[in-house]
Formats: structure tokens, C-alpha cells, sequence
């Protein structure tokens, strides 16, 4: 009866040995490292962060990407989801072709987007064969923040709506279909079931999808330095510029911290605003 007891605990062992080693001791590692200068407890790294040229625009440009993305992300996915759902012929190839960005790398899809949004790409190729501009036009300078912007979100859209959409997809198709039917059969409308019988019972699947891609999101690296380089600064590359460009591994740990206690804060939030009823989570 003992071993049979100690065997959940023997089996996640390994995975439990893995996080201390690799995750849990470089965390605490880099939570004393960016709390200490010269040997001694010091805050020094935080100020000299906040005094960097690039944290306000760095603050910004990441929270932007993150409010505006996710929930279109969540709602894109949503979308997809529910489409599929009614779909009979063709679904197979149909959740092929929107779960291709799943295998293309975070650099490799900024690569791509680069490619279309710079000044001799694709796109001002195609305008300029319409007949709508006259010349190539720079969308991803300093000039042009917005559009700059806009182009970030467009690239994050098409990258990572996959993630968010598979996570849905694999939650809807575990809903038992009698509660719609059931719904149905008294009356509802297409609408009411989705919003009343649905979406509450699709809870966990989207507070594991908002969880997961809100710390993606404020993680953001390859795709804002591939499109935007030192003109949009995120907190992570600028992380990775003090940490290579300025060697200052303190400050570069700071914004690490920062990073991570957003993050946690944020699926803090999730946790309790899409609280999982008792019944749903067994």
C-alpha cells in the first residue's frame, strides 16, 4: 500500500528534478541578481532601468501589442473554432491550413512579414502595380509609429491565433452536445446558446488559451526585433540589449523580473476573473 502511494509522487519526480534545475534556480538567480550591486542589496538596477531612454516606449509598445492582440486573437480563434464546428467536408484540410503558423518559428515568421512590409516588398509591389502609390513607401520607420504598429499586430494575428485556436478547437469538441440540443429544444437561438450554454461551458479551455498567450505576448521578442528593431522596443529586447549590447547583466535581470511579475499578475487576473466552477474541472 506504501508503494502504491509513492508511485504518483516517484513518477513526477523527474519532471520536478528538471524545473528545479533549469527553471527554479536561474529564477532565483536572477531575482537576487537584479536586487543586487556590488555585492549588496541595492536597487540601483531598477532605477537605472526606469531612467532608460527606451523603458517608457518599451512599457508602452508591449502593452499595446498585448491589449490589442490577445482579444483579437481570443476572438479570431473563437470565431474559427465555431466555424469549424458546423463544417463537414473539407475539415481536415481546413485545420491543416490554420495550424501551419504552429510550425514556423517566431523569427522565421518575422522574416516573412519583413519581406511583404518593407519598403521594396510585396506589398508596395502589389500597391504600386495597382496604381495606388507612386513609389515605395516606408511603413516600418520611426516616422510612421502606428502603421509600424499596426504591421506588428498583423504579423502577431497571423502567427499566433493558431495556438489560441487549437486550445479552443480541443475544448469544444469535448462539450457534451446535449446541453445545446437540450437548449434547443426549449427554444433558444443559434446566439443564445452559443452565449448562455457554450461559451461558460468553454471556460477552461479560454482561461488556459488567455493565460498562455497573454505570457507569450508580453514575451514578445523576435517578431518586434525582426519588424521594428531599435524602433519599437519591448521590454524582452530590451533586455537583451542591456544584457549583450551594454553588458550590464543587473539591469538586464531587472527587466527580466518585470517581465515575470506581469506575467504572473496577469494570469493572477485570469485565474479569478474565469474562475472554473468546481464541476468543470474534473
Amino acid at each position: 500500500m506504501r508503494r502504491a502511494g509513492a508511485l504518483p509522487y516517484l513518477l513526477i519526480l523527474p519532471s520536478v528534478l528538471f524545473l528545479g534545475v533549469l527553471f527554479v534556480v536561474p529564477l532565483v538567480q536572477t531575482a537576487l541578481l537584479a536586487f543586487q550591486e556590488g555585492g549588496t542589496w541595492s536597487l540601483g538596477n531598477w532605477h537605472r532601468m526606469a531612467d532608460d531612454l527606451n523603458f517608457q516606449d518599451a512599457v508602452v509598445n508591449t502593452f499595446s501589442v498585448v491589449l490589442i492582440v490577445v482579444p483579437l486573437q481570443c476572438t479570431l480563434a473563437l470565431g474559427m473554432t465555431m466555424m469549424l464546428r458546423h463544417v463537414q467536408r473539407g475539415r481536415d484540410i481546413i485545420l491543416w491550413v490554420w495550424s501551419i503558423p504552429l510550425g514556423i518559428s517566431d523569427l522565421a515568421a518575422g522574416l516573412v512579414w519583413l519581406a511583404i512590409l518593407t519598403d521594396q516588398g510585396w506589398l508596395n509591389t502589389l500597391l504600386f502595380k495597382l496604381g495606388l502609390i507612386s513609389g515605395p513607401q516606408a511603413w516600418l520607420t520611426y516616422e510612421t509609429p502606428m502603421v509600424l504598429l499596426a504591421g506588428i499586430i498583423v504579423a502577431e494575428l497571423w502567427r499566433a491565433t493558431a495556438i489560441v485556436f487549437v486550445i479552443l478547437l480541443a475544448g469544444v469538441q469535448l462539450l457534451p452536445k446535449e446541453y445545446e440540443e437540450a437548449a434547443e429544444v426549449f427554444g433558444a437561438s443559434p446566439w443564445q446558446r452559443f452565449w448562455r450554454v457554450t461559451l461558460p461551458l468553454l471556460r477552461p479551455s479560454l482561461q488556459t488559451a488567455l493565460i498562455l498567450r497573454t505570457v507569450l505576448a508580453f514575451e514578445m521578442f523576435a517578431m518586434a526585433l525582426a519588424l521594428g528593431g531599435r524602433n519599437f522596443p519591448v521590454l524582452v529586447s530590451e533586455a537583451f540589449n542591456w544584457q549583450y549590447g551594454n553588458q550590464d547583466y543587473g539591469v538586464a535581470a531587472s527587466y527580466a523580473v518585470l517581465v515575470m511579475a506581469i506575467s504572473i499578475a496577469a494570469t493572477l487576473i485570469y485565474l479569478v476573473a474565469l474562475r472554473v466552477p468546481a464541476e468543470q474541472r474534473a
